[in-house]
Parts: C-alpha cells; sequence; structure tokens
C-alpha cells in the first residue's frame, strides 16, 4: 500500500486542537500498519506559529518546499479570518494537485477564498457557517452536519468533529478494523456518523426568554414519550396552539415538531449507545410509538437504520 502524505498547513492564529486532533489519528494509525501515512507540517516561510491557545508549534517545511501531499488538511482558528494573499495563492496552486483536501472548522474559510469550494457541499463550525455562505455564494454550505464528504473535499465543523472526520479517512483508507483500534486508543466513539447535527437540541435551540417556554422546553426534554402535539404542549404553556407555536418559535429558533424531533433522536440514540434494550422498547420510550417510526426517522437524520447505529457507536463491552 502507498505511503500517503498528510500535509497539515500552520499558521499564526490557528486552533491547537485543529491541528494535534487529525495529526493523533494520523499518527495512530501510521503506528498500528506502518508506512501509510507521513505526517508534515508547514507554514508560509517555515517558521514557528503561535497559537489560538499561545502554544507554539514549529513546522517541518515552508509550504514552498513542501512534498505534494495525498491529504491536505487546512485547520480552523482566529488566523483564518484574516485572508493572507499568499496563502490563497499557494492553495489555489496546489489544492487542485491533492488527491484529498481536508478542513477542520473554520480551516474551510481559507478553502474558499482559494476557489477550492465552489459548487461543492461543504460545513464548517456553525458560527461561521453564515459568514462563508454569504462571502462565497458559490458554496454550498450545510450549517448542520459535523462533517461532509463531497468527491476529494472533505470539511468538517469545530473543534472535536476535525477528530471524526479523520477517522473516517482512515477508515475509508485502511479499513474498520484499524480505525476502531485507534478510536479504542484515543478513547473516542468510531464514529461518530458524518451527519450527525452538529449539537443537541438543548444548544441548537435558544432558550425561551419566558418561563413558561423554558418549562415546556425541559417538559419535552424529560418526557420524550408523552404527547407532544402542538396542542399539548400550548395547553402545558397555558397559551393557544397559534400563539405558543408562533411565541416557541420565536424565542427559540425552531419550531415546537423540530424541537420534539431532535429530543426523541438524541434520546433514542442515547439508549442505543448505553444500554442493551431492543429497539422496539426503544423506540416506545423515545416517543416513536414503533420501531418502524424510530427507524424512518435513524435513516433520515443520521443515514443509518437503528441496529446499524448501534453496530457502529455503541462502545465495544470490556472483558
Amino acid at each position: 500500500m502507498a505511503q500517503r502524505t498528510v500535509l497539515v498547513v500552520l499558521f499564526d492564529g490557528v486552533q491547537s486542537i485543529d491541528v494535534t486532533g487529525p495529526v493523533e489519528v494520523f499518527a495512530a494509525a501510521e503506528t498500528r500498519s506502518p508506512g501509510t501515512y507521513r505526517i508534515r507540517t508547514a507554514s508560509l516561510d517555515g517558521a514557528a506559529v503561535r497559537t489560538s491557545s499561545g502554544l507554539t508549534l514549529v513546522p517541518d517545511h515552508a509550504l514552498a518546499e513542501a512534498p505534494d501531499p495525498h491529504t491536505l488538511l487546512v485547520p480552523g482558528g482566529a488566523g483564518t479570518r484574516r485572508s493572507d494573499p499568499r496563502l490563497t495563492a499557494w492553495l489555489r496552486a496546489r489544492g487542485p494537485r491533492a488527491p484529498r483536501l481536508v478542513s477542520v472548522c473554520t480551516g474551510a474559510i481559507p478553502l474558499a477564498e482559494a476557489g477550492l469550494l465552489d459548487g461543492r457541499r461543504v460545513t464548517t463550525h456553525w458560527a461561521y457557517c453564515d459568514r462563508l455562505a454569504r462571502d462565497h455564494p458559490a458554496v454550498r454550505v450545510d450549517p448542520d452536519p459535523i462533517y461532509v464528504r463531497d468527491g476529494q473535499v472533505a470539511t468538517s465543523a469545530g473543534v472535536t468533529a476535525g477528530i471524526d472526520l479523520a477517522l473516517a479517512l482512515v477508515e475509508e483508507d485502511l479499513g474498520r478494523d484499524v480505525a476502531l483500534t485507534v478510536a479504542r486508543h484515543l478513547v473516542v466513539f468510531l464514529r461518530r456518523p458524518g451527519n450527525q447535527a452538529q449539537f443537541s437540541a438543548q444548544l441548537a435551540a435558544q432558550t425561551a426568554r419566558r418561563e413558561p417556554l423554558r418549562e415546556v422546553q425541559r417538559w419535552i426534554t424529560e418526557h420524550p414519550a408523552d404527547d407532544l402535539s402542538v396542542e399539548a404542549l400550548a395547553a402545558r404553556a397555558a397559551l393557544s396552539p397559534r400563539h405558543f407555536a408562533r411565541a416557541f418559535r420565536t424565542e427559540t429558533g425552531m419550531t415546537p415538531g423540530r424541537y420534539v424531533d431532535r429530543v426523541r433522536l438524541e434520546h433514542a440514540r442515547r439508549l442505543l449507545e448505553e444500554t442493551g434494550d431492543g429497539v422496539e422498547e426503544i423506540s416506545r420510550a423515545s416517543g416513536y410509538g414503533t420501531p418502524e417510526a424510530m427507524r424512518r426517522a435513524f435513516v433520515r437524520a443520521l443515514g443509518a437504520p437503528p441496529a446499524e447505529y448501534r453496530r457502529r457507536f455503541r462502545p465495544a463491552p470490556t472483558a
């Protein structure tokens, strides 16, 4: 198997975990399958860079002298928010030659500025999705998934999502067994599905300003199997269904139905990951009613039915 060079671009203001997270994944894979990955780092002039958290990273190369990579990885961080014409020019020239382009968090911004994401479906940290879409209308920005693969381009959301994406790439390159071994070594899941939401329903939605609506949010989370129709929730908030639906969306940023869907999906996922309960029992406990209804929700949101989700993402039992 040919060795793959992974080249990580460094710059002042880079977020350290966006660099070290994926690097640790590829390095662990190389340890378990020697000769598969060669990891290199490079900055514009080859000088050390200071991360957003104050750490100093010393690159292997200047970008102009860096080896041609198989995987070109651009991490995120505050430094991506200040466009550097030299980096943009280098990416525009060298990016198309890489078989695989990868970004972590706001690393998607330099790739977009170099024109490498035009026509692609991508993601980035949720807080910067609107900016990326506004500044680069030719890029199709999806704010929900933790990572997205579109042809040779793979982009991920913030922070630990870069680890999820790197594990997915290792699994693609070397197979599930190697990726699973790496995930266990790093004490992370193999692997969160790419189209899993970037954050939970409780974080995705704003907290309502008014106490009756905040109480409804808490009730939904604590009672996913109950009647969570708009009519039932409106009665709990002592509002008419129409007023409740309008106020809930205004104050939380999503409809009651969307919020209920996310809560039920999260509840079912946790039970699949953390218990040995059967799918039928979990479907009732999570408010789906039937296994078929839960299966449809999982396939729609996560791209895998509940049984497959459990097989992939439930931690292996310890001896």
